[in-house]
């Protein structure tokens, strides 16, 4: 699996914002919890329904979207 096929658009959850898959759990959701501190173990202690993989995915999300939005390839 690659890891952005980890992260998934759906309108009907959590309004259509990107979300690990499977989940209700969304890459801003991810990324506020890593800029607030938490290290990756914890928010799998957490969330358990989530891999190591998936924080990795939104962090490649966030990168993916950065670019996008910079205009750069």
């Amino acid at each position: 699996m690659e890891l952005l096929d980890r992260i998934v658009i759906d309108p009907l959850r959590r309004s259509g914002q990107p979300c690990i898959r499977d989940t209700r759990i969304t890459v801003q959701d991810i990324l506020d919890y890593l800029a607030s501190g938490m290290s990756m173990e914890e928010i799998v202690a957490d969330f358990p329904e989530i891999e190591r993989a998936d924080i990795q995915a939104c962090l490649a999300y966030a990168a993916a979207r950065e670019r996008r939005l910079l205009g750069a390839a």
